[in-house]
């Protein structure tokens, strides 16, 4: 990526054409967003939660494989403890990691208590299932393979039933407002804090357009950066809006180059773009395997978890024998499951064989063909244990968020998680630290904003040079390619063209720091540095941004009990 490649320092938008008010403002409505929004609930005046879409449609409806906590007979904190920080590959806040398997097994039951109706055994316990780096089954799920659908409605009907808190949906935040920060004793001003924040809404009753939120408080949990590849899986609206908003308001992103890419995602041929298909690690978790063409298990002997490791090991495995064998893709045999497979299918992943069928291919009887795609970004907003971020009165949640506990590869199914526990902090927090209602001051960031028309190249490739698989030259083509589509100015301004500034941007800081950590750890494979190397780059690489011009830092970690800080 070029040295000096200068990006917009805010998006170029109309000056607001309406003005409402609220304490808090949330982005975002899905786990961690909505999760928020009712712990704050009687402890600050006016909430407002603000969503791109609808409630429904962020990546929380999308979870098929269910919320990880030590809650079954035998299982302890400290074993998911022990397995969260494995599977991160030395790159985990051990303290944030305590906080998040100590904590989680009191928020699951408050939101069970709320209204969320997991899977319960004959017995009626709560059914308890097993994923990938997983050494005990702790995984709950509901609807079988609807987890994430069932958390969403569950959420959405306590917002629903809530009337002081306020929700406007088709709602992009643009930017942050900034006002004069904090001064100490000596007249020293600190940094910039929140007075507010620039919204566009489309057709919200007599809210249309740009317009200014003032506030005292935001909230970021919008989610992750999943379009900035051509294959992924998530929804349309995860364009790192929430990232690129705070890293312009001078807030530091950490861990970027830890996109996690989920090994089972159904092959849909090679045209196919946005979206994919998941098949859930549950299938593994319940029996399933890899095999290539041959019929051969290719985790045989890779792993002592075999089809259960980690993530990242799963889908380097899977890309070599791709590599090997000059194949698109390799099968997950699931014909297997179940004394009645059929049967077995219909309750436990009815949402997946629905899904499998409707493109043509049958898990009771067929194989089903799968390759990694972009899942889930490890990284995104450095925040503390509070989920306070670099800029006063900022801060994130969930996936938008690094709180340290993924490292350089999440378990599986401690992202619904982390959005629920560190939600929960912050709103144990943020009533006592609202700061005092400040004026916008003068923005002297550069604005500017690129054509909507990039996003296809941008995608294309991010997901050739950036993606599974790493290295110097494909790296600096990629920096090129950037730098390139950074000058196609819009020509008219809309979301489309937000959105792809916004990708820009992700991406630009996404390339700088993996071209700058030269080994492989976790989800980063470089493949000219295919080693681990504690000895220089056990740290992380931060992002930060002064008025369009980017600057990656490494800060070496600390020697501590389990994980980097």
């Amino acid at each position: 990526m070029p040295e000096q490649l200068r990006l917009p320092g805010r998006l170029t938008a109309p000056s607001p054409g309406w003005t409402t008010r609220a304490d808090v403002v949330i982005v975002g409505s899905g786990i961690a967003g909505l999760t928020a929004a009712l712990r704050l609930r009687g402890r600050v005046d006016k909430i407002l939660v603000v969503t791109k879409d609808v409630l429904n449609a962020g990546s929380t409806q999308w979870a098929q494989g269910g919320i990880a906590a030590a809650l079954g007979p035998g299982d302890t904190p400290e074993q998911h403890e022990a397995d969260t920080l494995v599977a991160g590959a030395g790159a985990c806040d051990g303290a944030a990691v305590r906080v998040l398997v100590n904590e989680g097994p009191e928020a699951v039951r408050e939101l069970i208590a709320l209204g969320t109706n997991f899977d319960h055994t004959d017995d009626g316990e709560l059914s308890l299932t097993r994923e990938g780096g997983h050494h005990r089954d702790r995984i709950a799920h509901a609807g079988g393979d609807a987890t994430g659908a069932e958390i969403q409605r569950a959420l959405i009907a306590a917002i629903e039933a809530a009337p002081d808190i306020e929700v406007i949906q088709h709602a992009l935040a643009v930017d942050l407002l900034l006002g004069p920060g904090a001064t100490d004793a000596s007249g020293a001003s600190g940094p910039r804090a929140v007075a507010g924040l620039t919204l566009h809404v489309i057709g919200e009753g007599e809210r249309d357009g740009v317009g200014a939120v003032r506030c005292r408080a935001v909230v970021l949990a919008s989610g992750g950066l999943g379009q900035v590849f051509s294959q992924t899986t998530n929804p349309a609206v995860t364009t790192g809006d929430g990232m690129a908003l705070a890293l312009r308001a001078g807030a530091t992103l950490r861990d970027l180059e830890f996109v996690q890419f989920h090994p089972t995602v159904m092959y849909l041929g090679p045209d196919s773009r946005g979206q994919q298909p998941l098949i859930s690690e549950a299938v593994r978790g319940e029996g399933a395997f890899l095999v290539d063409d041959d019929g051969n298990r290719i985790m045989q002997g890779v792993h002592e978890l075999a089809d259960l490791a980690p993530r990242d090991v799963v889908a380097k495995t899977i890309m070599k024998r791709m590599l090997e064998t000059g194949r698109p893709h390799l099968w997950l045999d699931a014909r297997h499951l179940g004394s009645d497979s059929a049967a077995f299918w219909e309750r436990r992943f009815p949402t997946i064989l629905a899904t499998a069928r409707s493109h043509g291919i049958d898990p009771v009887t067929q194989l089903i063909p799968v390759a990694p795609a972009c899942h889930y970004a490890s990284g995104g907003v450095r925040t503390d244990l509070l989920g306070r971020t670099d800029v006063p009165g900022l801060y994130a949640t969930g996936e938008v968020a690094c709180s340290g506990v993924h490292g350089a590869n999440r378990l599986a199914s401690n992202s619904l998680l982390e959005g629920l526990v560190f939600s929960r902090r912050i709103a144990e927090v943020l009533p006592g630290e609202l700061l005092p209602w400040r004026e916008p001051s003068a923005d002297g960031r550069t604005p500017g904003i690129v054509a909507g028309d990039i996003r296809r190249e941008l995608q294309e490739t991010m997901s050739s040079r950036v993606g599974v698989l790493r290295s110097a030259p494909g790296l600096a083509e990629a920096g090129v390619v950037l730098d390139k589509l950074a000058g196609h100015a819009a020509e008219t301004v809309d979301q489309a063209s937000w959105e792809a500034t916004n990708l820009l941007t992700i991406s630009a800081a996404l390339s700088d720091a993996a071209a700058l950590r030269q080994e492989t750890r976790g989800s980063h494979w470089r493949e000219d540095f295919p080693e681990r190397d504690d000895v220089h780059w056990a740290g992380h690489f931060d992002v930060t941004m002064e008025d369009g011009l980017t600057r990656v830092a490494f800060a070496p970690a600390p020697a501590t009990d389990g994980g980097l800080s």
